[in-house]
């Protein structure tokens, strides 16, 4: 059973990330990667859509009587993952000319919209990002019709306004039919390149769609799945998660190196329905990339980068973050322990404006040989997802929804940005907060209790509060943190 009270550092992660979504549009700050144009696994795209995934994860495992704090974070994040600086690059990789499909380029051409075909590492985020939102709230705020827009215009070139309009439905039917018609293998992330990883959260998006809705599609594409990489095998002859195959020739590419993200990602994320077989294969695998340290401190051995067409390869590996994801969805508090110890030694953990993160160092290892190399992609979101998540948590919101019930019990329904919640649950028909107000950061000092029933008791540290039916706003003073209990 995870703690019901978030930790200073789990705290500072959760303030950074509404930092992150309060940032101008357009503006980037702390977020920018080595990698150029967006097109490799550190980009806004898999950052924005990470502190989404571990918002969700924090509000169903950790703090669940608190959708106030979550659900307008999420829906700025989700505002960001649709703006023209995230998908743009889809416009030039959609052309191919990489060397798993130079030899498609005659076929190809440029392409605006970023979910028609392909590009599953991008169109499956924004489904899943929706339907989490609205399964967590019970809300239809991607359902609207245009809900999801990808537009872009530019004064300078281009010509008219490119607007390609889906909501949260339209989309996943689209993603299915795509899954569909390639024979549930997959959907390509690059043309030709069907990754196991990128499809993975197609498949979360799925079930989420069929607990809104009830329908069974995630079912049908699982088992279907399963077939189709019967005939490749999930592993290599090595035991590491194959990393892709080629559309047109089935010809499947080994984890070479081999490199962690690869089996840290597609194993955290393949938990969701194929629990028994990722924790069969995680021992071995995890262990293959892990070099102890002193005082139970463990790095992650990335594999050296790669030469491609006579150049090396710069791009954002996000080893560290992702083993880190990959331990904590797994419940091995050891290697989890370990890891986030070590980023706290050696990786220069930053306070900011209540939030806490690690900042981008490209210096591969300290004078000592300890690694110091961390991405924004592990330093703004997975080591905060790894230290937020529970074991089993990704499995648990595929496999134990709430029910309606939930929806129906007292909440924290308003939280303003200067309050910070580390408790909000309801246990045995009482809910339980903790808050503290926190003086350097704007806002009005307010909580607001909903759906409080008739008769119901409310003591804010001690003292007795009036209440009505329906709702209560509760101011909550400076200082120290306090306790809220409100009993029927």
């Amino acid at each position: 059973m995870p703690a019901t009270t978030l930790d200073r550092e789990q705290l500072g992660h959760l303030r950074h990330w509404d930092n992150l979504s309060r940032q101008q549009p357009n503006d980037w700050s702390l977020m920018q990667g080595k990698g150029y144009g967006q097109d490799d696994f550190g980009g806004y795209r898999f950052q924005l859509a990470y502190m989404l995934y571990g918002l969700a994860l924090a509000h169903r495992h950790r703090l669940p009587a608190a959708p106030g704090l979550f659900q307008p974070m999420m829906q700025r994040l989700i505002a960001k993952l649709l703006l023209p600086e995230v998908w743009m690059y889809w416009r030039d990789v959609s052309r191919g000319g990489s060397v798993f499909n130079a030899h498609l380029a005659d076929r190809l051409h440029e392409e605006w919209d970023p979910v028609v075909r392909d590009n599953i590492m991008y169109s499956a985020y924004v489904q899943s990002c929706a339907l989490l939102h609205d399964h967590l709230f019970a809300a239809d705020r991607y359902a609207a019709p245009g809900s999801l827009t990808f537009r872009h215009w530019s004064f300078f070139w281009g010509g008219a306004e490119k607007r390609f309009t889906y909501d949260r439905d339209s989309l996943n039917e689209h993603l299915y039919w795509q899954m569909v018609q390639n024979g549930y293998i997959g959907v390509a992330c690059e043309p030709n390149c069907v990754f196991q990883i990128c499809n993975q959260p197609a498949i979360l998006g799925f079930r989420l769609h069929d607990l809104i809705t009830g329908g069974d599609r995630a079912t049908e594409v699982v088992a279907g799945y399963e077939r189709a990489w019967a005939d490749f095998g999930r592993l290599d002859d090595r035991g590491h998660y194959a990393m892709m195959v080629s559309e047109d020739s089935r010809a499947v590419r080994a984890n070479d190196g081999p490199s962690p993200w690869v089996d840290a990602w597609c194993g955290a994320l393949m938990n969701t329905w194929n629990r028994d077989f990722v924790r069969e294969h995680y021992p071995r695998q995890v262990a293959a990339f892990l070099v102890p340290g002193t005082d139970g401190t463990l790095s992650v051995r990335s594999a050296p980068a790669r030469e491609v067409m006579g150049q090396q390869v710069v791009s954002d590996t996000c080893d560290t973050g992702w083993v880190a994801a990959w331990a904590s969805e797994m419940g091995d508090c050891t290697t989890l322990e370990g890891l986030l110890t070590h980023a706290d030694r050696f990786m220069h953990p930053t306070w900011r404006d209540g939030g806490l993160f690690h900042p981008r160092n490209d210096t591969p290892a300290d004078a000592d040989g300890h690694r110091t190399e961390i991405e924004p992609m592990t330093g703004n979101v997975l080591l905060g997802y790894a230290r937020l998540n529970v074991s089993d948590g990704l499995w648990g919101l595929y496999n134990r929804p709430w029910g309606p019930e939930h929806f129906t019990e007292p909440a924290l329904t308003v939280v303003d940005r200067d309050v910070e919640v580390s408790r909000a649950e309801v246990v045995d028909g009482v809910l339980h907060a903790r808050m503290r107000r926190i003086g350097e950061v704007p806002g009005e000092g307010t909580v607001t209790v909903g759906r409080v029933p008739d008769g119901a008791r409310l003591v804010l540290d001690g003292t007795d509060i009036a209440t009505t039916a329906g709702e209560v706003v509760v101011p909550v003073p400076t200082g120290p943190a306090v306790d809220l209990v409100l009993t029927p």
